[in-house]
């Protein structure tokens, strides 16, 4: 997926969650809209690199979006409205091996408890209900997840599991928006019953699967797999 042109800058400050503050290159400083609702440990420290992009539209009270942080020498996405495109994007190109087959691709499908299923794959051999979560916290090469205790994410694992046992397909797929992430954990340090829960959405039926991407300036793709350690 290219990225439209991206502009650069020094992180001041990440504050209110959705709001931080950069010095762009101009010396000029500016309050940009941080689309990312987790801690973001490890990649809102003040000082780091980061890009920007720039909305057309003239009436956002914030007209910049924060794309790209540079940790730990290098490039993450935390851009979490970025890790749906991805996914399709990687199974219509075929990238996405073991989400191939369902010539139907349909997104933010509502689906169990007042839910919105990320991408509800359809085909010859039934449905395949798709949960895309963004992950950019890596500790000693593994990446974890969540960065933040996260209700939403568990009532995801419990949609999963309902959804399995009603005869469907179920997935949790994990995006590593950063290249240093050589597999994926549950953050059991930051939420434990997630971790639990996880485990037992596998034990249950449903599908883990992780895969890296490629984040510059310029692109953000999918690459590979990585393991799912449990």
């Amino acid at each position: 997926m290219k990225l439209p042109p991206l502009i650069a800058g020094t992180l001041i400050k990440r504050y209110k969650r959705f709001l931080a503050d950069v010095l762009l290159e101009d010396g000029s400083v500016v309050t940009i809209h941080c689309p990312n609702s987790g801690s973001m440990k490890g990649c809102a420290d003040p000082g780091s690199r980061v890009f920007l992009s720039r909305s057309p539209n003239l009436g956002r009270t914030y007209p910049f979006t924060w794309e790209l942080v540079e940790s730990c020498g290098c490039w993450a996405g935390i851009n979490t409205g970025l890790p749906n495109r991805l996914a399709r994007e990687a199974i219509e190109e075929g990238t996405l091996a073991e989400l191939q087959g369902y010539p139907l691709i349909r997104p933010e499908v509502r689906y169990g408890e007042r839910s919105r299923i990320d991408l509800l794959l359809e085909g010859p051999e039934g449905r395949c209900f798709v949960e895309v979560k963004n992950v950019t916290l890596v500790e000693s090469n593994r990446a974890l997840f969540p960065d933040a205790v996260t209700e939403r994410g568990q009532k995801h694992l419990r949609e999963l599991m309902r959804v399995v046992a009603e005869g469907d397909r179920g997935v949790i797929l994990f995006i590593v928006q950063r290249e240093d992430g050589h597999s994926v954990s549950p953050a059991d340090g930051i939420d434990p019953s997630y971790g639990r829960l996880l485990r037992l959405a596998v034990e249950q039926g449903v599908e883990a699967l992780a895969y890296r991407a490629l984040v510059t300036p310029e692109e953000v793709r999918l690459t590979e797999r990585l393991p799912v350690l449990l």
